[in-house]
């Protein structure tokens, strides 16, 4: 799990992201299209075309992270680009990474047996 501080926002990148961008295009999508500054200390998520893997970059004072998740089934749910610039909390964050609806907390996928 990611240590997000409490005071830090979370931002979605709403719409799709090519996800063959590492940390620096990432850090130029965020100024370029969200008009935020990358090295403010607030979380951006990026998810992909496909919808089952998401990109985190957080720049926490010293530097800048990029972390990655894949779903081996179901899909990262996100709003459409429609609704603009989307601010989560740490814990719908949480939510999202364990792959629970975030806007209405249950699985979306579940194994059908161990193994």
């Amino acid at each position: 799990m990611i240590p997000v501080p409490s005071q830090v926002r979370i931002w979605l990148a709403v719409g799709r992201t090519d996800m063959r961008r590492g940390m620096q295009g990432l850090a130029l999508q965020v100024q370029e299209t969200l008009g935020r500054d990358p090295h403010a200390g607030d979380l951006y998520v990026f998810r992909g075309r496909g919808g089952n893997l998401i990109k985190i970059i957080w720049h926490d004072g010293l530097g800048m992270s990029l972390y990655a998740k894949r779903l081996e089934k179901g899909r990262f749910l996100w709003p459409s680009p429609a609704d603009g610039t989307v601010s989560i909390s740490p814990a719908q964050l949480a939510y999202m990474l364990d792959g629970i609806d975030w806007r209405n907390p249950r699985h979306t996928f579940r194994p059908e047996r161990a193994g």
